[in-house]
């Protein structure tokens, strides 16, 4: 496939209210998209429903919480159903937490998991139909965390881990009929999403965090994001401490590994050593 030219088409971005998912939306609509965008935080999406029509943006705001599959289904069928098309797929909703596993209630995992892997699974469900009428694509972002451990948030890893199997394994399946498949693996960003993380109980933690190497702003990997989509990329690692971190993962996991514990073992400590287990 060549390049891939935005004018006209249609950009459905889950997550779409805030942080790096309002800066796809911008970047996308300034190429000439139409952009469908869904957040379960309606007040903040229609702000941006708002300055994205009165930029000249066509812009469907769609209030939805990506876990439930019913209502996700609809919203893209509502999408489709406004702009007669989808063309691009950005899985971008997500949550994490950050909590030892040992002192984390397993409902919280489920909660991670029930948004950054079921809800990336209802969305592309229910957009695949368009996405091959169109050639269109699908674009899941990632993290470090899906290809690499990172301690303190086995949960948001195992979402991510799980975005690659699954996105690596549909891209076999769709690529012969023209659909593209894009994976991001960004480092840390500026964003609410892990100062909104949730503690080991469940709670929104409300605190900063614990990071590695340069943080980018969502405007930077939004952009990035759009050249690779551009491009038919099907993987962007953003960062140098992304591609560090994927070669070194793979030529010295050890080495990787020491690493991150020396970063983040202060702030999550295991509590899992012989003297505390059971």
């Amino acid at each position: 496939m060549s390049g891939r030219n935005y004018q006209g088409a249609t950009v459905f971005v889950t997550g779409a209210a805030g942080g790096l998912g309002r800066a796809l939306c911008q970047r996308f609509a300034a190429a000439g998209a139409n952009v469908a965008a869904l957040d379960r935080d309606a007040a903040t999406l229609n702000l941006l429903a708002a300055d994205l029509t009165a930029a000249g943006v066509r812009c469907l705001a769609l209030p939805c919480d990506v876990t439930d599959e019913a209502a996700c289904a609809a919203a893209i069928g509502q999408a489709a159903g406004h702009f007669g098309r989808i063309d691009v797929l950005v899985n971008n909703a997500g949550i994490s937490h950050r909590s030892a596993l040992f002192d984390t209630a397993p409902d919280v995992i489920r909660r991670v998991m029930a948004v950054n892997f079921f809800g990336a699974l209802h969305a592309t469900h229910a957009a695949l139909p368009a996405l091959l009428a169109a050639r269109g694509q699908v674009i899941a972002i990632s993290s470090v965390a899906g290809f690499a451990p990172l301690m303190g948030r086995a949960g948001y890893a195992a979402s991510k881990h799980a975005l690659h199997g699954f996105f690596d394994s549909l891209r076999t399946e769709v690529e012969d009929a023209g659909v593209g498949v894009l994976l991001v693996c960004p480092s840390f960003i500026d964003t609410g999403i892990d100062r909104a993380a949730l503690g080991a109980d469940g709670r929104p933690l409300n605190a900063a965090r614990q990071t590695a190497g340069r943080v980018t702003t969502p405007d930077e990997v939004a952009d990035a994001v759009f050249r690779a989509a551009a491009g038919n990329r099907r993987a962007l690692r953003f960062s140098a401490t992304a591609k560090a971190a994927w070669w070194l993962t793979r030529l010295w996991p050890q080495r990787y590994a020491a690493i991150m514990k020396r970063r983040f073992q202060g702030e999550y400590p295991t509590r899992a050593s012989p003297a505390t287990m059971p």
